[in-house]
Parts: structure tokens; C-alpha cells; sequence
């Protein structure tokens, strides 16, 4: 299966005063991709809060290796790695030109957005789970929640 790829390119927002890419920035990075992942499966943030449904970060483990650096054109990816009744788990990479700088493997929790407990994934979620984790092109997936 390939990874979701979504394109970012550093601007000086994202650096130090030293043109390196600050350490959070990485994480936004990967935040955007996700976000970006579950669009592309026809599925917003806000349906999902509409829907009473929220996902959050539970876990998180981060190695850098490389700096990335002002004007550097990035490849954040998204894979699924595993999935329960109520969490996913994903490996991420920030990738230049091929060239892995940062991985991480991110849990995410579905969880009630008024209760902040727990909850089964919706039915329209999880089949377009079910599909994007099943496809060789997850880019091309189209479904709806």
C-alpha cells in the first residue's frame, strides 16, 4: 500500500533564527497531513464535530534525523499502521527529495466531543477507514461521512 503524500514547503514562519525548520513545525506538518488524508476520503473536521465526534491525539513518538530548512520542499506522508474499535494508529514521515528528516507513529482516539470519553468509530467512518487502509491508492478513496 502507498502512503498518503501531502506537499509543504518552508517558510520563515516555520524556522528559528537560524533558517532550521523549529521541532513543533514538524508536528503541524503531520497534523495538516491528516487533516488533509481524511478530506481527501471525504471526510471533514467539521463533520466530524458536527457529528458529536472529535479526534485527538493520545500518543505520540517523534525521531528527528535531518533539519529541514528555509524553502525546502517537503513530503509529509500518512500510513495507517493500526486500527482498534476507537483509535488508529499512523506512521508518518517528513521526507526532502526522498530523504527521510523526521518519523513519527501517532495515535489517535475517536472520542465523544462532549463527554471526551472514548467512541466506537461512526459507521461512515469506518468504512472509509476501511477503504482508505484497503486501497493502493489512497489518494483516489472517495467516500463520505
Amino acid at each position: 500500500m502507498r502512503p498518503f503524500q501531502w506537499p509543504v514547503r518552508v517558510y520563515i514562519e516555520d524556522t528559528d533564527a537560524g533558517g532550521i525548520v523549529y521541532y513543533v513545525n514538524y508536528l503541524k506538518y503531520m497534523e495538516r497531513a491528516r487533516s488533509e488524508w481524511l478530506r481527501v476520503s471525504g471526510i471533514t473536521q467539521q463533520a466530524l464535530l458536527d457529528s458529536g465526534i472529535q479526534l485527538v491525539v493520545y500518543r505520540l513518538e517523534c525521531r528527528y534525523a535531518k533539519p529541514a530548512r528555509l524553502d525546502d520542499s517537503l513530503d509529509i506522508s500518512v500510513e495507517i499502521m493500526s486500527q482498534g474499535r476507537c483509535r488508529l494508529q499512523f506512521g508518518q514521515t517528513v521526507a526532502r527529495e526522498g530523504e527521510s528528516l523526521c518519523e513519527a507513529r501517532v495515535d489517535i482516539a475517536c472520542v465523544d466531543a462532549k463527554r471526551f470519553k472514548p467512541t466506537q468509530w461512526p459507521s461512515a467512518l469506518a468504512a472509509a477507514l476501511i477503504s482508505r487502509s484497503a486501497s493502493d491508492h489512497p489518494q483516489d478513496a472517495q467516500q463520505s461521512v
